[in-house]
């Protein structure tokens, strides 16, 4: 069994509840694969988690931003608690090293593993909130995701960049970008793709990522620093 009391020590929380964290950790896959294991998977701390993960980046986003319309406040905070922001912070907290995954999840990289750690931040916020009430799970939040918020505004990254290279290409250019492979590579479990823009065959951005949708929107990011269009 793995000692979550060092998760513990880090967040600096004493829970009244040991299991409950722990089983913050523990994927549907390894309950499924341990049947004699009693505590159960994570996917109801999940559900519980995203909803307070959403109040509390809500409430700061409202106070932050006085002038922003409903529109944007949203666009926003979808970008502060998607998978990208909240794996990134789950690695940060090194979460990855406490779960409890079947042989064949524990394999997983890339936008798989990036899912599970997302839902395993969402997990933690939810056996917080449980186990400490409100107030320590919005500290827990705003300690490990507010700081992403001043950069995904300053560089617009809540911005669709894909429909905003494509509305900035017709206003300016007067032409649609054309998204083709560069390259791809590793196994089909794991594939890694780098996808280029292109306006009137002319290669304005690259981005790569484990699905071509995930290179686009990274080559479109690209495209737009590099005409100064952000």
């Amino acid at each position: 069994m793995k000692d979550i009391s060092k998760f513990e020590e880090q967040l600096g929380v004493n829970f009244n509840d040991k299991d409950i964290l722990l089983r913050a950790f523990v994927h549907r896959s390894y309950v499924n694969e341990n049947r004699d294991f009693t505590l159960g998977h994570n996917e109801r701390l999940e559900f519980l988690g995203d909803a307070v993960l959403e109040l509390v980046v809500t409430e700061e986003l409202y106070k932050r931003f006085p002038n922003k319309n409903e529109g944007e406040l949203t666009a926003i905070r979808a970008a502060v608690v998607n998978t990208k922001s909240l794996s990134s912070a789950a690695k940060k907290l090194k979460m990855g090293d406490f779960l409890f995954l079947s042989k064949g999840e524990s394999k997983s990289t890339g936008r798989a593993r990036s899912y599970i750690l997302a839902n395993t931040f969402e997990s933690v916020v939810g056996a917080i909130y449980i186990d400490q009430g409100y107030k320590p799970a919005k500290k827990f939040i705003g300690d490990n995701l507010f700081e992403m918020i001043e950069p995904i505004v300053t560089e617009k990254l809540w911005v669709d960049a894909k429909s905003l290279f494509q509305e900035k290409a017709q206003e300016i250019h007067g032409t649609t970008p054309e998204y083709k492979v560069i390259s791809e590579s590793g196994p089909d479990h794991d594939k890694k793709f780098t996808m280029g823009v292109y306006l009137d065959n002319k290669l304005i951005g690259k981005g790569s990522g484990s699905s071509k949708q995930d290179a686009e929107q990274e080559a479109a990011e690209a495209g737009l620093k590099e005409n100064e269009w952000i």
